[in-house]
């Protein structure tokens, strides 16, 4: 019984201390990136800026974007039409046939009115950390305005700037979202993991040869 008694012990201590750790991490991260974070009209003289990066969301079965991700959408969308970059890189997850992130974002966007050739897919952004690693190297942007919800900007803009982009952030909560309160106590495990990915930076899914962003959009296009 005793014996019980010191293991169930040692597991309560052991998952405190893994608790600590990862609300200290996820704590640092939005202390070193908080700052990043700016309003749409803070970007209004910005010059030099290579994309406005839009992270992927979810889609449901009819091909439209989920509110988060139309959010993100209308949110880039303003901040092209003020001139705040020349391209919007829209990264998200399209690893098969059926589920097809950055099409629906594209799609979005030139209805809108945004011209294709100012519109690139990266049809590899399985995570934040993917999105980043190959917004640098694949598309070889410098500067960078990532577009998300507030939540998940502070690992966005903090994976960023480890990775060698200079970045800032533009949040896109333009309504409430149901489930917010989950994807909070989430988002502390998914800094955490994040924060190690940025100290070993593995290489994601997939590379391959450069798609400079400066160029045209359309070589992004697989329809």
């Amino acid at each position: 019984m005793k014996t019980a008694i010191k293991i169930f012990l040692l597991l309560i201590i052991t998952m405190l201390i893994i608790l600590s750790v990862v609300f200290s991490i996820s704590a640092y991260v939005i202390s070193s990136s908080g700052g990043k974070i700016i309003s749409s009209a803070d970007t209004e003289d910005f010059d030099d800026t290579d994309c406005i990066l839009v992270l992927g969301a979810g889609v449901r079965a009819d091909g439209s974007p989920s509110h988060m991700l139309e959010d993100r959408l209308l949110t880039a969308i303003k901040l092209y039409e003020n001139g705040a970059a020349p391209k919007i890189l829209m990264s998200g997850d399209h690893g098969t046939e059926v589920y097809d992130e950055v099409n629906t974002m594209k799609d979005f966007a030139i209805e809108k009115g945004v011209p294709s050739e100012d519109i690139f897919m990266d049809h590899a952004g399985f995570s934040t950390y993917e999105s980043m690693y190959r917004a640098k190297d694949i598309f070889e942007a410098k500067s960078v305005i990532i577009v998300t919800q507030r939540y998940h900007l502070y690992r966005a803009i903090y994976l960023a700037e480890s990775l060698g982009l200079e970045a800032c952030g533009v949040p896109a909560d333009l309504r409430s979202y149901s489930g917010q309160s989950y994807r909070d106590m989430r988002e502390h495990i998914a800094r955490a993991k994040d924060f190690f990915y940025a100290i070993f930076k593995p290489e994601p899914t997939y590379l391959g040869e450069a798609i400079p962003v400066s160029g045209n959009g359309n070589v992004t296009n697989d329809k």
